[in-house]
């Protein structure tokens, strides 16, 4: 399977690296992720080139890794700089590194070509660092799935009134329409629903016992980070689609790290501008995604062995699958433009 490469994935939250040598798959290549004594996140290919043994098989010497079959050690920067038994040093011997970015507890690699890596592309949200949010940091899903099925699952706000009708949504949303843009660098897809029993999540967080107005925003960034605005609001207060700040408002955050071509990891977390400060909202809000969250990983992985075991038949569309469309449209031409331009390198 093809990817987009020229991109920042993520390769895990901050937490998930230290001083040990850590195994991780993206892309279908295999990478020996560590971090040195200064802290530094660092990424190479996981295998040396002598006999191809897994380095992460090895061990750690200060900053250097060394092979576990042979003893041949490379530093941070994939360079051979030791042979037991030899003096001289072939350069043929050098380890591909990866660009690796820190920022925000997330540790985000660069799969394409080196020189194209800008930190200044990888992803951001100005609620990070805004006052009056709460940010927390979610767990990892680890999805039997194609990380596209994954992606059109978050682009997808008509999903919700059946697969997750006790958590975030209900059979008052079935007929609401969905409205789509598909037009600039990120896809969106949302609806409203007005003067409406609040749904299960809002139940429960923050307590809503009358009417509401609520929303769903699925934003789509390429190739794999999806951003949902939802929230609600007593529908009394009558606000505008612009003033959703003004009511519960949360923002759940999925970044997709392809493994292969049917298995995916889904990294999560929320941002929220209610209980700030507060973690035992912050526990109560991640037990109601994780079980939202199951109900997702039931369908995506029974489509996934559905189109493994059919596949020579493509999808009936529908008018809900606009944004979906548009986006594996949008994914098949990142590739082909990075096909085109290997070819005239």
């Amino acid at each position: 399977m093809e990817f987009v490469r020229n991109a920042w994935y993520v390769a895990g939250w901050s937490s998930e690296f230290g001083d040990k040598l850590s195994a991780v798959k993206i892309l279908d290549e295999n990478i020996v992720m560590f971090r040195t004594s200064n802290g530094q996140a660092i990424a190479m290919e996981d295998r040396c080139p002598h006999r191809f043994l897994p380095l992460s098989m090895g061990k750690l010497i200060g900053d250097d890794i060394q092979c576990g079959y042979h003893g041949i050690t490379y530093n941070c920067e994939g360079m051979c700089v030791r042979i037991p038994g030899q003096k001289k040093i072939q350069k043929t011997l050098n380890v591909p590194t990866y660009p690796v970015h820190e920022q925000h507890d997330i540790v985000w690699i660069w799969m394409g070509e080196n020189s194209l890596a800008e930190t200044s592309k990888i992803f951001d949200m100005p609620q990070f660092s805004q006052s009056g949010w709460q940010v927390n940091q979610g767990e990892a899903i680890h999805l039997n799935s194609n990380y596209l099925n994954v992606a059109e699952n978050l682009v997808d706000p008509a999903h919700v009134s059946f697969v997750h009708p006790t958590t975030l949504g209900s059979s008052a949303s079935e007929d609401v329409p969905v409205e789509f843009e598909t037009e600039g660098d990120v896809i969106v897809a949302w609806r409203w629903i007005r003067n409406s029993p609040p749904i299960g999540f809002f139940k429960e967080f923050p307590g809503y016992k009358t009417n509401v107005d609520r929303w769903h925003y699925y934003y789509l960034h390429l190739p794999s980070i999806a951003v949902i605005d939802f929230g609600s609001i007593d529908s009394k207060e009558q606000i505008e689609e612009n003033q959703r700040h003004l009511g519960t408002q949360l923002f759940a955050l999925h970044f997709l790290t392809p493994v292969s071509s049917n298995r995916t990891i889904d990294r999560w977390m929320h941002l929220r501008n209610v209980a700030v400060g507060d973690e035992t909202a912050s526990a109560k809000i991640n037990s109601m995604f994780r079980v939202a969250f199951a109900e997702d990983k039931k369908i995506l992985e029974a489509i996934q062995e559905q189109t493994d075991h059919q596949q020579n038949q493509n999808p009936v569309h529908i008018a809900i699958d606009k944004g979906s469309i548009a986006y594996r449209r949008r994914i098949e031409e990142l590739i082909k433009s990075e096909t085109s331009f290997k070819a005239s390198a």
